[in-house]
Parts: C-alpha cells; sequence; structure tokens
C-alpha cells in the first residue's frame, strides 16, 4: 500500500542531506545547502496490516532549504532558533499512515475473524507541533512533539531519535535509534476498530497508547558537486497491543524498508 511508505521513508531518512553539496569549486559555500534538491528513490517495505504484503514504489524527493523556512519531503518548518549545536522549530507534517480496506487481504481479515466489507478506510492527515535537534561530537539527537490538525485521528505523537554520523570513505553512515509514543486516540484510529465497524459486527477492539521502537542505518554520499546518493534501512518494532490487533497480520513482530534514492541539489 503506497501510503505507507511516505511516513517510514522519511522519518528514516531526512532529506537535509539531499540537499547537502559536495566540496567541488563550482558549488555553493562550504556548509551552505543549495535552496532546491530534487531526485527519485525506490522503497521497498513490508506492511504489518493483514493480507497487504511487500511493495516496491517509485518516490519523488524534493527539498528546499532557506535560511529560515524549510520544506524536505512531507514536513516542512519555521526554525524559530537555530545555534550550532541546537535548532528549534514549528514544524507541520503529513501523515499518510492507515490504510484503504481493498487493499487489505480478505483471506487474512477472514482469519482474524473480520469481513473486509464492514471495514473502513483510515484516511491521511496533517500534523502540527514542534520539532528540536541537538548535535554535537555525541552525536544528533532529534525530538518532534506532534498533533492531529486535521481531526483524523484526534490524536497526538512523541517521536525521540538518536544518531551517530560517521565518514565511511567519501560517504557519511548514521546508524540510528528511537522511538515513537502515539497517544489512545491516534493509536486507537489506525490500528484499532471504529464504531462504524464495531456496529457491523466487527470485534471491539482499543489498543490503547503505544510505543513503536525502530533501528535503522541511513547513507549519505556526495557525487559530484550537485548530485547525492541516499539509501536507508529500518526496522519497526511492533508492541503487543498492535500486534493483535485484528488488522494487522497474526504473524507480524514488526516492518522493514529500504530505500535507495539519487538526488540532485540547484
Amino acid at each position: 500500500m503506497k501510503n505507507r511508505l511516505w511516513p517510514v521513508l522519511l522519518s528514516g531518512l531526512s532529506l537535509q542531506a539531499a540537499a547537502q553539496p559536495g566540496a567541488a569549486d563550482d558549488g555553493p559555500p562550504e556548509g551552505y545547502p543549495p535552496r532546491w534538491s530534487i531526485g527519485l528513490a525506490a522503497m521497498v517495505s513490508d506492511s504489518p496490516y493483514a493480507g497487504e504484503g511487500t511493495r516496491v514504489v517509485p518516490i519523488p524527493l524534493i527539498a528546499y532549504e532557506g535560511e529560515r523556512f524549510y520544506f524536505r519531503g512531507i514536513t516542512g518548518g519555521w526554525r524559530l532558533f537555530s545555534g550550532e549545536s541546537f535548532e528549534l522549530a514549528a514544524i507541520g507534517k503529513f501523515r499518510f499512515d492507515g490504510f484503504s480496506a481493498d487493499d487489505l487481504g480478505r483471506r487474512e481479515l477472514a482469519d482474524n475473524g473480520v469481513d473486509h466489507r464492514s471495514l473502513e478506510d483510515r484516511d491521511f492527515g496533517f500534523d502540527l507541533g514542534f520539532g528540536m535537534k541537538w548535535s554535537g561530537r555525541a552525536g544528533e539527537l532529534e525530538v518532534e512533539l506532534l498533533a492531529d490538525a486535521t481531526d483524523t485521528s484526534g490524536g497526538q505523537e512523541v517521536s525521540v531519535q538518536y544518531g551517530y554520523p560517521f565518514a565511511i570513505g567519501q560517504g557519511m553512515l548514521t546508524p540510528t535509534v528511537g522511538a515513537s509514543w502515539q497517544s489512545k486516540d491516534m493509536a486507537n484510529y489506525y490500528f484499532g476498530t471504529l464504531d462504524k465497524e464495531i456496529a457491523r459486527g466487527v470485534v471491539d477492539y482499543q489498543p490503547g497508547s503505544v510505543t513503536i521502537g525502530h533501528a535503522g542505518l541511513n547513507y549519505f554520499r556526495p557525487i559530484g558537486s550537485k548530485w547525492s546518493l541516499l539509501a536507508s534501512a529500518k526496522y519497526s518494532s511492533l508492541p503487543d497491543e498492535i500486534r493483535d490487533s485484528p488488522l494487522v497480520d497474526r504473524d507480524a513482530s514488526g516492518s522493514a524498508s529500504v530505500f535507495f534514492g539519487l538526488s540532485r541539489g540547484f
């Protein structure tokens, strides 16, 4: 399902890296990103939802970096404070979580006691909040505080991620580890059953608030003064509250994704 892939991609790999130039003389001054970068990528991801399986999807990469405003894929931000080691920004972020009921497997849902005809789609949303980033010799720590601004789920999310970048040849490899906490309203919407569905006979299941841990690797390598190679691998471990959902595959313990992309800065 395509709409599940965007958040996996863009939470696992910062598009700020796609905007970084090389060291050639005809590029922007060292350390200053170009305003725009565009590119293409491919994503392979498995979905925890019942019967959805694995998808291979082409994805456009678009990023803009200004002095205050930036846009990176699904996230836009306005820097309220930017220092050498700390940045605070007001952010808006599209949320492409959820599913189309037609994309789920009828047999897998039936094994969970669910009639696919009784399910509603889980819609896109848009979140508003704050993003903070600390960086130094010990690595990078990023925190996001988000709330649903479209009343899709009516929930909130707090995410924390730590990464430690180090050079490998001409590239940069960053192992990451983190976790996302979703409020009960958000988790119940995306992994629980809705009132309309329950009225049609679907089991009443509400996971409540959940915490989803993840680990991954990001890789960035400049190619000349304008081009960049990006790659990412990420694994998210699902808590029992999600694994027990009738909307999720019985044997799903986590979700993995792999991403490769090529981007050009302007």
